[in-house]
């Protein structure tokens, strides 16, 4: 008789236990920011990598190259392989390294000579490549990336070149290649007196890029203003260019990641954050939610909607509000690009991918053949879709509205 109870309750356990996990999934069928941004980050990273099964070629090139665009992607991997557990994305990320790092850790195609902040972008994914693998040959390459910043040529008051064929020039683009990764090897490996280097940058392209009547900061300086680009009083070329914000903005939160919470002039980052914060919202498009090519200009003939400057402000400002560095209405500002960037720039694919479209192939200044760096030049660039200086960011927005 207790025996047979003894199976009735156990069987009793068994349906209650199955009926439980048979509505478990129901949750995950909430249509919250959570759950949204979540599946879309799996469904891009997905389409990426059915996209691009050699991660090298993220940036349309069947080779591929150590490269900022690559280093970016495998970021993102790495970070939504840190949220899901699934070890297909950390692999692909894993898999871009290893196409160019030797055991000794020199990396293939990477020229210390050329002093190009770009090469520095994708050291940052191997400090957890590192620390989940303890291979040596990733932490090599950090330190061969950071010894790079020694002899990095530099402007009279200490600010990096973008490259070194860029002479006397600053670009929003390099805080985002060089900081990041500077003040994460500072606080990785205990050099707290890089702190103020890297703090050094942004105070320095802050006051000389920034536009308080516009509230928007210029893409480049040029400190001897030679450049033709450039304007012969300021330095600054003349156009507000949407992703070079986008960078600046990316830069600024993720590089306050590592600075320690009291560390001197820490909070002058926080300051110039609320500053961008303020000039993204001021010229987000108020019927698209979305943001343009050169960032004041929307009603101007030629301008249009870009998708990798949104995709890096919602990131910004998600992440800047989830650590109150800034107020939290801004996240209803982040939520509304994000629902304007699925709205204007997410296409369906037949094979049940999806694409990110109208992003910017490429814009800079100067260079051969030479870019003046004016409005018609910004608004002429190629754009393209599924362009990893886009799908990277978006999977990082998606990360982040999850929160």
């Amino acid at each position: 008789m207790k025996l047979t109870m003894f199976k009735g309750k156990v069987l009793t356990l068994f349906l209650l236990g199955l009926t439980i996990t048979q509505c478990a999934p129901s949750k995950k069928k909430d249509s919250s920011s959570d759950n949204r941004g979540l599946k879309m980050a799996v469904r891009m990273a997905d389409s990426e990598i059915a996209h691009f099964p050699n991660a090298a070629s993220v940036d349309f090139k069947p080779k591929g190259k150590w490269d900022y665009t690559g280093g970016l992607i495998a970021s993102s991997m790495m970070k939504l392989w840190k949220v899901t557990g699934d070890q297909k994305y950390f692999n692909y990320a894993k898999s871009y390294a290893d196409q160019f790092i030797a055991e000794d850790g020199t990396i293939k195609g990477y020229k210390r000579s050329d002093f190009n902040l770009d090469r520095l972008n994708s050291g940052k994914f191997l400090f957890p490549l590192y620390e989940q693998t303890h291979e040596k040959k990733y932490k090599k390459a950090i330190f061969i990336l950071r010894d790079q910043l020694k002899d990095q040529p530099r402007t009279p008051e200490g600010g990096f070149w973008h490259k070194k064929r860029y002479t006397n020039q600053m670009w929003l683009d390099g805080l985002y290649m060089g900081a990041p990764f500077y003040a994460q090897f500072a606080k990785v490996f205990n050099q707290p007196k890089d702190f103020e280097d890297v703090i050094n940058q942004f105070l320095i392209v802050n006051k000389h890029t920034y536009n308080p009547e516009v509230g928007l900061n210029y893409h480049g300086w040029d400190e001897s203003k030679e450049q033709r680009w450039a304007n012969p009083t300021t330095g600054c070329s003349s156009q507000f260019w949407g992703r070079a914000m986008g960078w600046y903005s990316m830069a600024l939160v993720d590089a306050l990641d590592f600075i320690p919470e009291d560390y001197p002039n820490r909070d002058k980052l926080i300051d110039i954050l609320n500053q961008v914060a303020a000039g993204i919202a001021k010229w987000q498009d108020p019927k698209s939610g979305v943001w343009y090519q050169v960032l004041d200009q929307g009603n101007r003939e030629g301008n249009y909607l870009e998708a990798s400057a949104s995709c890096m402000f919602v990131y910004t400002l998600l992440k800047a509000t989830r650590l109150h560095y800034i107020d939290s209405n801004y996240k209803a500002v982040a939520v509304k690009g994000f629902d304007g960037i699925l709205k204007n720039f997410i296409r369906e694919n037949q094979d049940g991918t999806i694409r990110l479209t109208n992003v910017c192939a490429v814009a800079g200044l100067g260079g051969h053949p030479y870019r003046d760096g004016t409005y018609e030049y910004y608004i002429k660039e190629p754009v393209r879709d599924n362009d990893p200086k886009g799908v990277g960011p978006f999977i990082l927005a998606c990360l982040e509205i999850k929160n």
